[in-house]
C-alpha cells in the first residue's frame, strides 16, 4: 500500500492541470531496487507512456501509476509535499523496502558480510571516493578485503580497516573473527591521503 498525502495530491493536481493533457497521471517506479543506489522516481505519464501492467492508485483528480516490477519494492512508501521551516517546499518519498532487507539468520556469513559492506561500509567510504570489495570469507571467519578508489593506496587505510570496517563487521555479523587487507597499496592511482603523508 502506498500513501500519498493530501498536500502531495494537491501539488500533483496543480502541475497536471497546468499541462492540460487529457488522462495525464503520475508514474512511480523503483530505480536500482535492492541495492545501496536504490531510489524512487516520479514522472508525469500520458496514457500512451504506460505499459499497461502498472498498478493504479486513484487520487483526487489524477491517477498514480506504479510500475508492476516496482510494486514489491515500493510497498509501504509514503509520498508527501512538505513546507520546511525556511518556507521552502519539498516533495519527499520514503520507501522503506526499496534498498532491500538485511539477510536473515539463515543466510550465509558471506551474504551477511556482503550486505553490510554494500549497505553500510561502502556508502561511508564513498565520501572519500573509496570503496572495498569482499575477496574472501574463510571458514574461520576471516574476511579478506580489497580497497579501491580513494582508499587504494591511502595512508589511512590501516586505520579505516581496524577502527571502522573490522569493528563494524565484527559487531554486525556473528562469526567474523578478523578483517584483513589484501590490497597492493603501492599500486594506488589516486589515494585520498597518499601513503607517507598520514600523521
Amino acid at each position: 500500500m502506498i500513501q500519498i498525502s493530501d498536500s502531495a495530491q494537491r501539488h500533483f493536481r496543480k502541475l497536471i492541470e497546468r499541462e492540460a493533457i487529457p488522462g495525464m497521471g503520475v508514474r512511480l517506479s523503483a530505480v536500482d531496487p535492492g541495492t545501496p543506489r536504490a531510489d524512487a522516481r516520479l514522472e508525469f505519464a500520458e496514457p500512451a507512456d504506460l505499459a499497461g501492467d502498472e498498478w493504479a492508485v486513484d487520487c483526487e483528480g489524477f491517477t498514480l501509476y506504479v510500475s508492476a516490477d516496482s510494486v514489491g519494492w515500493l510497498d509501504g512508501a509514503e509520498i508527501d509535499f512538505v513546507t520546511q521551516a525556511t518556507g521552502a517546499q519539498q516533495l519527499t518519498i520514503k520507501a522503506p523496502k526499496i534498498k532491500g532487507a538485511a539477510p536473515g539468520e539463515s543466510a550465509s556469513m558471506v551474504e551477511r558480510v556482503q550486505w553490510v559492506v554494500e549497505n553500510e561500509i561502502n556508502p561511508q567510504l564513498a565520501s572519500h571516493g573509496g570503496k572495498v570489495a569482499v575477496q574472501e570469507v574463510s571458514a574461520e571467519g576471516v574476511v579478506l578485503l580489497r580497497f579501491g578508489g580513494g582508499c587504494h593506496g591511502c595512508g589511512m587505510a590501516d586505520v579505516t580497516l581496524k577502527q571502522g570496517i573490522e569493528k563494524t563487521l565484527m559487531g554486525r555479523v556473528p562469526g567474523v573473527t578478523a578483517v584483513r587487507d589484501a590490497t597492493d597499496h603501492d599500486s594506488g592511482q589516486a589515494p585520498y591521503i597518499p601513503r607517507g603523508s598520514a600523521a
